[in-house]
Formats: structure tokens, C-alpha cells, sequence
């Protein structure tokens, strides 16, 4: 593990899916304990980017990635233990939902998959992660329930707190609210600022109002190339460094 503040460094990453490149040598780095918001417009390279901050690219056989990316100083290109990787960059996907079981064995089904067996250990973690996802008051009498019979928000609490199980160091949420009504929305945003203090959170949003809410830093992705990157109250504001940056994040296009 690195003592540096950067959680993430990101240098002249280049993504194709065949031979068409979709993030082209763009640069940047992640501070640890922030929210890192991604913004941009449809197609920008938004959760291509995702994919390759925890490896799930792999799994594309057209993709080809070029550049360096560093995890607290480990260059994960060259990481050995993937699935390791992946447990260190948690991913909730844009339609969360729950597996097909109860909302304890979505919550433990990952430590049970890296071979945990002792109930106590295994109530400790459930009880943790649902507390983390502000969802244990709400599911605590009916743990034996079926995860996929919550509502739409507690669902998407559901899928923070599965992934909150593999103790991660990095959450990255794609496009998280997307569906779900504002009062719930504000209430994952609590949660969101909550994890915070304990690990950083790249939130890639269609919704730039979330983002100004949320994010520490924004970065403005467009037509994979990185328009303008810096703390969320200028990115924000009247006078952005890009007037792009001022256009799209005002409606004038995207």
C-alpha cells in the first residue's frame, strides 16, 4: 500500500474496442478520501473508464488498454490477483439489483465466497454494511426476506452495502441514481458523504446537479478526452476554465 494522498494515477490511458478508441491518452489523479465526480455526455467514455480502474475490460475481447493506472502505487496492469483488484475497486452497476436471496446472504455472499464460515464474523459484516448503507434500521427484523422484494432505493442501499463487504478502498457508482425518486436520491447522497471518511467514492453521473451536490473535484469527460478537471464549486460556477464545461453543465447541449 502507498502513504501518497493519491489513491488513483491515471497517465496517458487510452481505451479501443476494436478499432475504435474510446478514451484517448487522457491523464488524472484521485485524492484519497474524496468524491470524484465524472460528468459528460452520452458515449463521453464515462463507464469505459470504470471498467478500466477494476479490470473488467478483460473480460471484452475486443478491448485494448494502453497507459498506466495506479491503485494506492500499484500498477494494476500488471496486478496478478484480479479478482484481489476487484475487492479493492468495488463497482455498482447503473440498475442495481438484488440477488435472488435474502437481504443477509446478498450482504455475505462475497465473504462467504472468500471462504468466511463463522456465523458471529458473518453477522458482524451484515450488520456493518447494511449500517453503512443507512439500511439496517429499515431491514434488521426481516433479514431472511428476499433482496430483490425491497423497494427501488432500498435496493440500490442493498447493492452499497454488498459491495461495502468486500471492505473496499475505492467505490466506484455508475450512473447510481438514475431511477430513483429525488426524497430516496438525497438519502443515498447522506450515505455517500457518510462512506467518505472511511474510503473514496468515483461517482460517474448523468445528473451534474448530484455531482455539484456531492463531488469534492469534478472531472468533465467529453468524446474521451477530459475537458476540464477541477474542484466542483469552479467546474460549477459562471466561469469554468472551458466554456464547454459552462455549456453542458447549464443544458446548452448534452
Amino acid at each position: 500500500m502507498g502513504g501518497s494522498s493519491r489513491i488513483v494515477e491515471v497517465e496517458g490511458l487510452r481505451l479501443a474496442y476494436g478499432i475504435k478508441e474510446v478514451l484517448h491518452g487522457i491523464s488524472f489523479a484521485i485524492d484519497r478520501n474524496e468524491i470524484f465526480a465524472v460528468i459528460g455526455p452520452a458515449q463521453s467514455g464515462k463507464t469505459s473508464l470504470l471498467r478500466c480502474l477494476n479490470r473488467t475490460t478483460d473480460f471484452i475481447p475486443s478491448a485494448t488498454v494502453s497507459g498506466s493506472i495506479r491503485v494506492d502505487g500499484d500498477d494494476i496492469r500488471r496486478v496478478k490477483d484480479v479478482f484481489g483488484l476487484r475487492r479493492r475497486v468495488g463497482m455498482v452497476a447503473p440498475l442495481p439489483v438484488g440477488l435472488p436471496m435474502s437481504i443477509y446472504d446478498n450482504v455475505a455472499f462475497a465473504p462467504r465466497c472468500s471462504g468466511m464460515t463463522a456465523k458471529r464474523e458473518l453477522d458482524d459484516i451484515v450488520e456493518r454494511c447494511l449500517t453503512q448503507a443507512a439500511l439496517w434500521d429499515e431491514v434488521k427484523d426481516r433479514l431472511s426476506s428476499l433482496g430483490t422484494a425491497l423497494s427501488g432505493g432500498q435496493q440500490q442501499r442493498l447493492t452499497i452495502a454488498r459491495a461495502l463487504s468486500h471492505q473496499p478502498e475505492i467505490l466506484c457508482l455508475d450512473e447510481f441514481s438514475i431511477a430513483i425518486d429525488p426524497v430516496t436520491t438525497m438519502r443515498i447522497e447522506d450515505v455517500l458523504k457518510g462512506l467518505r471518511r472511511e474510503i473514496t467514492i468515483i461517482l460517474v453521473t448523468n445528473l451534474v446537479q448530484q455531482a455539484r451536490r456531492l463531488a469534492d473535484r469534478t472531472m468533465f469527460l467529453w468524446n474521451g478526452e477530459i475537458v476540464e478537471l477541477g474542484p466542483s464549486e469552479i467546474v460549477f460556477s459562471d466561469h469554468p476554465a472551458d466554456r464547454r464545461t459552462y455549456d453542458y453543465v447549464n443544458g446548452i447541449f448534452g
